[in-house]
């Protein structure tokens, strides 16, 4: 199944090309946010999959092109994301120190809506493309073994970087600002993925592949990002953990951008990206600058900071 929020935050179900409204069927999970209706709904799933699935088929729904959807877990109370988390096709001799960082809620966006890059003197603004896990049951200390059983579904996911900022919390202060953790469109449920470390991930900006890389290339699988986070902290209904991107297209978000992210089964998603300083760089990937001898990213051309 494919939930998602729509229009206010009402819950739904793809079936096609339409929604299917699904409130009455959960209308009796406490809420006083829509992120504890998902919440419900994620772990309650074993008692009310057979009831959403009866109301997915006893409606036809309306067309997905008239409703707003909203990102799918609009307040996660956790975020967490791998680092270095891929072989980068081959260019890494052996693995990356497993490592993990966390995003704040207020980061997350959803279709439709936009990414704003912030007064900051960052060197470049990027959007990692990325698969993300959404937790489907209180996770502490799980073994690599068992990880996949808690597992509820998958997302699209964009970590969005501002590069080279200094001080003493650099990864909270690159990582962690309002509007860079774009998700969605939905939450497709893990029933529906065959295998998740065979997912392609493809990234678009403004209409040109960018990335396109498979999850088949991770350093540590998501059965082992799993077994390591929790073995820090517990991870509950809801959360997400989004695990890396393949470093080689990322590419400068510029003000006017239009972003897609398509994770293989996992819909289309689709937002916008503000600058209102008008900021601008080469239009060229960090496996470009490679390619002519560069180690860093592409160098800001104009504006401020430039």
């Amino acid at each position: 199944m494919k939930l998602l929020f729509f229009n206010d935050f009402s819950l739904g179900a793809v079936k096609g090309d339409n929604v299917v409204d699904l409130s009455d069927a959960v209308a009796d999970i406490p809420h006083v946010h829509p992120q504890d209706i998902i919440n419900g709904v994620i772990s309650n799933w074993d008692s009310l999959k057979s009831k959403l699935e009866s109301a997915v088929v006893a409606s036809d729904g309306i067309p997905l092109s008239s409703v707003r959807i909203r990102p799918p877990l609009p307040r996660p109370a956790t975020i967490d994301c791998m680092a270095v988390n891929y072989m980068e096709d081959g260019t890494r001799s052996e693995p990356a120190p497993i490592q993990t960082f966390q995003k704040a809620p207020a980061a997350i966006i959803g279709p439709g809506d936009t990414m704003v890059l912030p007064d900051a003197p960052g060197t470049i603004f990027e959007g990692e493309a990325e698969l993300a896990v959404v937790i489907g049951k209180t996770a502490t200390s799980v073994s690599q073994s068992d990880a996949m059983d808690y597992v509820f579904g998958y997302i699209n996911f964009i970590d969005g970087s501002a590069r080279g900022l200094g001080g003493s919390s650099v990864f909270h202060a690159m990582k962690s600002r309002d509007t860079f953790a774009p998700i969605g469109p939905w939450i497709t449920t893990a029933d529906e993925i065959a295998d998740p470390q065979k997912i392609d991930v493809k990234l678009w900006n403004n209409g040109d592949l960018m990335q396109d890389f498979n999850t088949d290339d991770m350093a540590h699988s998501i059965a082992r990002c799993i077994e390591y986070v929790t073995s820090i902290h517990t991870l509950y209904p809801g959360d997400i953990l989004a695990t890396g991107t393949n470093h080689g297209g990322l590419n400068p978000f510029q003000d006017g951008d239009v972003i897609e992210l398509e994770c293989e089964g996992m819909g289309r998603l689709k937002f916008n990206v503000q600058d209102d300083l008008k900021r601008t760089w080469k239009r060229e990937t960090r496996h470009d600058r490679a390619e002519q001898g560069h180690e860093d990213a592409t160098p800001q051309v104009s504006g401020k900071y430039a």
